[in-house]
C-alpha cells in the first residue's frame, strides 16, 4: 500500500488539484507531492530509488518553468521528455551491451539473454511511442482532455502493454537450471 501511495500519490494530487483549481494549482500540487513521496521513500526505505528521483527532478524543472513562466506547455512536455529518456537509456544500454531492464525487473522475471534484449527493445519502442502520443495529445486537444489522458490514458496503456508482454515472458523464460543463453 505504501509503494502504491508513493508511486501514484503525486498523480492523484495532480488530478484532484486540477479539478479543484486548474493546471497551475495541479502543477504545484504534483511538485509538492513528488517531493513528499521522495522523502517518504527515504524515511521508510532508507534510499532514493533512481527512477522516482529522476522523474521528480524533471518534474521540479518542468513544473518550476510552468509556474514561473505561467505557461502550461512545460508540464505537458514532461511526459514526453521522460518517455524519450527511458527509451534512450534502454537502447543506449543495449549499444554498450548492458541490459538495464534486467536490473529493474530481474527480481521479478528470469529470462534468457535474448529474451531480456528483445524485451528491452519492446519497452524502448513503447516509451518512444508514448512520447509521440503525448505530444500529439497535448498539441491537439484541450488541457482537460490532456489531464485525463495523462492520469488515465498513459497508465492504462502501460498496464495493457505490460499484460500483452506475458506470452513473450513465458516464451523467453530462463531454464530452471539457471541457463541464461
Amino acid at each position: 500500500m505504501f509503494k502504491l501511495l508513493v508511486d501514484f500519490g503525486p498523480l492523484l494530487a495532480f488530478f484532484v488539484a486540477y479539478g479543484l483549481s486548474g493546471i497551475m494549482a495541479a502543477t504545484a500540487a504534483v511538485m509538492a507531492a513528488g517531493v513528499a513521496a521522495l522523502i517518504a521513500g527515504w524515511v521508510v526505505e532508507k534510499r532514493l530509488a533512481p527512477v522516482p528521483l529522476l522523474t521528480t527532478g524533471l518534474l521540479l524543472v518542468f513544473g518550476g518553468l510552468t509556474l514561473w513562466l505561467a505557461d502550461e506547455t512545460f508540464i505537458k512536455m514532461k511526459p514526453t521528455i521522460i518517455n524519450l529518456m527511458f527509451a534512450a537509456v534502454l537502447l543506449g544500454g543495449l549499444v554498450f551491451d548492458r541490459i538495464l531492464l534486467r536490473h529493474v525487473l530481474g527480481a521479478a522475471f528470469a529470462l534468457t539473454d535474448i529474451g531480456w534484449r528483445r524485451l528491452t527493445v519492446r519497452w524502448a519502442l513503447f516509451f518512444a511511442a508514448m512520447a509521440v502520443l503525448n505530444e500529439a495529445v497535448w498539441r491537439t486537444q484541450s488541457t482537460d482532455f490532456w489531464v485525463s489522458f495523462k492520469v488515465f490514458g498513459l497508465i492504462g496503456l502501460t498496464v495493457l502493454f505490460s499484460i500483452a508482454q506475458m506470452p513473450f515472458l513465458r516464451r523467453h523464460a530462463a531454464a530452471p537450471s539457471g541457463d541464461q543463453t
